[in-house]
């Protein structure tokens, strides 16, 4: 790995208006570029928008989606990544030829299209397919992996993309501020968003209580320091279909600490220095080398039958109505 400079954004992104949150990309992506980034990432679906997907039908969602990397979306990103010279990541869902549709993440440079991943625990749309598999790839120099929001739930993925070569791993988000039974957690009063700029005390005590950043750090910084990778956290902030999320973009280094991360009730972008010599010395190292894989069968057998797995949030999703969180 060599020193570099990574941004990862939030912004409210607009339902179903890739204009708009197209637009917003370009306008993050030139200021991090103009901070010195090399690399700027966005959340999940910055292209589309996120937790409206659960109300929309097969036919809808497939109007939605796009071919990747030749849609008309990509190419605005290729577009905006040559403009700033930087390399980009970004959301969308994305219709392969055999028709499936999928959770994707495109990474982009002024040069085009450079891969994408698809999230391997979609929950969102029952007509969402679930990802093959792991992604390392090598990106400016740094060897980067990829997990969707719950992916990164599953501390078997991160450590698996670790294990593939990862030193940093890049982890687009749609989450916090969610219905819970967990004390503390719970959704946040849209009032106070709206309100944001006369009062905003109220609402960045929600965002960084145990809404927000205090459920964050339970098991952000874990996943880096037990794996030894930079972990890149990008988010959306304020207004996301029926609900408020709370932005908090940051990066944390192999031990788990923060880097930088952003405290704006609003877009942003933020910018961390991510050095070699903090991965060379990251705990989390050893501990890969540490591993005794004769011990870890239980790790791979297969479900019982009639006990496949299943990805759920912890809050109801409109097509599942009769679902408990």
């Amino acid at each position: 790995m060599r020193d570099i400079r990574i941004a990862t954004a939030q912004f409210e992104h607009r339902d179903n208006d890739k204009e708009y949150n197209l637009g917003r990309i370009r306008d993050l992506t030139r200021r991090a570029a103009l901070a010195g980034a090399e690399i700027v990432c966005f959340h999940e679906c910055s292209v589309t928008a996120y937790t409206f997907l659960q109300t929309l039908s097969r036919d809808a969602l497939d109007a939605l989606a796009e071919a990747v990397p030749d849609g008309p979306s990509v190419q605005s990103l290729v577009a905006i990544a040559r403009d700033a010279g930087v390399v980009l990541m970004a959301g969308l869902i994305e219709r392969e030829p055999d028709g499936r549709l999928y959770k994707c993440y495109v990474t982009v440079g002024p040069e085009g299209y450079i891969t994408k991943f698809h999230k391997l625990h979609p929950f969102i749309s029952p007509h969402l397919t679930a990802g093959r598999g792991y992604h390392v790839v090598e990106v400016c120099g740094v060897k980067v992996g990829f997990l969707i929001c719950y992916d990164n739930n599953l501390p078997e993925n991160v450590r698996a993309t670790a294990l593939l070569g990862a030193e940093v791993v890049i982890m687009p988000h749609v989450t916090g501020c969610t219905a819970s039974v967990m004390p503390g957690r719970g959704t946040v009063d849209a009032a106070l968003w709206d309100n944001r700029v006369r009062d905003p005390t109220r609402l960045r005590q929600e965002f960084q209580g145990p809404k927000g950043r205090g459920w964050l750090m339970r098991w952000l910084p874990a996943r880096a320091w037990e794996n030894g990778v930079f972990v890149v956290f990008a988010n959306n902030i304020g207004r996301d279909h029926d609900s408020i999320k709370p932005g908090l973009a940051m990066i944390l280094d192999p031990t788990g600490e923060v880097i930088v991360e952003s405290h704006e009730l609003g877009d942003d972008v933020v910018v961390g220095l991510l050095t070699a010599d903090s991965l060379k010395e990251a705990p989390g190292r050893r501990y890969l080398r540490a591993r005794r894989p004769e011990l870890y069968g239980k790790l791979v057998e297969p479900h019982p039958p009639g006990h496949e797995p299943v990805t759920s949030p912890g809050w109801r999703l409109a097509f599942r109505p009769d679902e408990h969180p």
